[in-house]
């Protein structure tokens, strides 16, 4: 469906399987990446981003977040996180649904927060659920922040006040 903007994006690294679904170009945004298997919940967040002066990627699991960002998907892969991850694109922000097939939210956070190359990354938990337990364990394991869906732009002010998105 959406494509890369029409100017010319700055060059990847090579991966092999993913492809950005959508990227602005401007260096001096920051870029974050917007991961959620629910394609209505991903343009939304994406289309906030996108008014908020970010540069988006986007995925539509755990898996291919995890490709992106140069961690694999594997279970063998904790020797190639660190090397693979310095290859991988730079994202400033990871916003990410917790209610996922395969991968949850929450297993995407243990990764990156695993990976020595991408722990300061900071990780955003979003969930149409509001369960105070699922909340703090996020919270333990990392997370900056826990949103409820749907996202507002109120919600992208609270990311700028957080010094989430910069």
């Amino acid at each position: 469906m959406a494509s890369l903007s029409s100017s010319s994006p700055p060059p990847r690294p090579a991966s092999s399987s993913y492809s950005p679904k959508r990227s602005t170009d401007n260096g001096s945004e920051p870029h974050v990446l917007a991961v959620d298997d629910n394609l209505i919940d991903r343009k939304i967040v994406e289309k906030l981003l996108i008014n908020s002066s970010c540069k988006v990627t986007t995925a539509e699991n755990g898996l291919r977040a995890l490709e992106y960002l140069g961690l694999g998907g594997g279970e063998d892969d904790d020797q190639k996180n660190t090397s693979e991850a310095t290859t991988g694109s730079k994202v400033n922000l990871i916003i990410t649904d917790y209610c996922m097939p395969g991968m949850t939210g929450y297993d995407l956070l243990k990764k990156v927060k695993e990976s020595n190359a991408m722990k300061e990354i900071p990780v955003v938990i979003m969930s149409s659920e509001n369960i105070p337990t699922r909340i703090n364990m996020c919270l333990e394991e990392g997370a900056r922040m826990f949103m409820l869906k749907p996202l507002k732009q109120s919600d992208m002010k609270k990311l700028k006040e957080a010094n989430l998105m910069t």
